[in-house]
């Protein structure tokens, strides 16, 4: 998994933070994957989430807050930068497969975040708590399971 890879081997220095354009949307807090099965992985950070589904970046952080990983997207291209090196994908969803071993919902997770449902295909969002910073995704299909949580400041 390359994200908690690149998690792991995060040096302790803490760079600067990009100023933040105030006219995106854009969330920080701490995100955990946990995703079941045979080979089951599980990671965690902290994130800021700028953007929209269609354009923009989500940063991991360790928990030193040095940059773990960048992920950036935009229509037809996506841009995963750890440890060093840069990875190039089709899509945003391509990325987050090959980054997280599984499939990520980010163009829901804009949503979810925001407080409304959407509608995807194997997962469950709990949006009861978004209100309080706290949201939780389910993915039941297909397999392997895998949760997705999410602290942020709302």
């Amino acid at each position: 998994m390359l994200l908690a890879t690149a998690l792991a081997l995060t040096a302790c220095a803490l760079p600067p933070r990009a100023p933040q354009d105030p006219t995106q949307p854009s969330w920080n807090g701490r995100l955990a994957l946990q995703v079941e099965g045979a080979q089951a992985q599980s990671f965690s950070a902290s994130f800021e989430l700028r953007g929209s589904p269609e354009r923009g970046e989500l940063s991991l952080f360790s928990p030193l807050g040095s940059t773990a990983a960048q992920l950036r997207w935009q229509p037809g291209a996506a841009v995963l930068q750890a440890n060093g090196q840069e990875r190039h994908y089709a899509s945003i969803e391509e990325l987050s497969a090959d980054a997280t071993g599984t499939p990520l919902p980010l163009a829901a997770l804009f949503e979810w975040l925001a407080g409304r449902a959407a509608e995807v295909p194997g997962w469950q969002a709990d949006l009861s708590q978004v209100a309080d910073g706290r949201l939780t995704a389910r993915r039941s299909l297909p397999t392997p399971p895998a949760e997705l949580r999410v602290v942020f400041a709302p």
